[in-house]
């Protein structure tokens, strides 16, 4: 159903999707409009840590937070989901308190003072379809959307998402 793409839903890779960047992959859209969409894919962890990604960032020192690759486009960029009580700053807004981007000081702030609600992860590269490319592969049946869930994002196994 092309009339559901839109922000904070989920891409689901259909059987068939056989592209090996997208095979078995859910993928969290962030944007989406008539310039092309984007998203970050929920369940492909690598084997790298955000701290080595993220050097930068002292308090990610010591922390074991597992990195995920979000996508092929430009995968030498790291991007953050945040879920957050407060509406942070530099953010874009994805859904029910969830933000994409922002600076690394509401990253500090998330380690140095946690909450029990509140949830970050960080992806290198993302994924990102042209002027109409996704609506094309919606009618071919590459993908099957589902409303997003913060706690799939943040808290479920990986490899049990898909």
């Amino acid at each position: 159903m092309i009339s559901s793409l839109g922000k904070g839903v989920f891409l689901v890779a259909a059987p068939a999707l056989r592209d090996p960047n997208f095979r078995q992959t859910v993928v969290l859209l962030c944007e989406h409009g008539p310039e092309g969409a984007l998203g970050v894919v929920v369940n492909r962890p690598t084997a790298m840590l955000v701290s080595e990604a993220l050097p930068q960032v002292p308090v990610l020192e010591g922390q074991h937070h597992v990195l995920f690759s979000g996508g092929p486009v430009q995968p030498n960029h790291v991007l953050v989901l945040f879920r957050l009580s407060e509406t942070p700053t530099d953010t874009h807004h994805v859904f029910d308190g969830v933000y994409l981007g922002g600076d690394m000081g509401v990253l500090e702030r998330l380690l140095t003072i946690p909450t029990g609600t509140e949830a970050f992860r960080a992806y290198v590269g993302y994924s990102g379809w042209g002027p109409g490319q996704l609506e094309q592969e919606m009618k071919t049946g590459a993908w099957i959307t589902l409303p997003a869930d913060p706690t799939i994002v943040f808290e479920k196994e990986p490899a049990l998402i898909w």
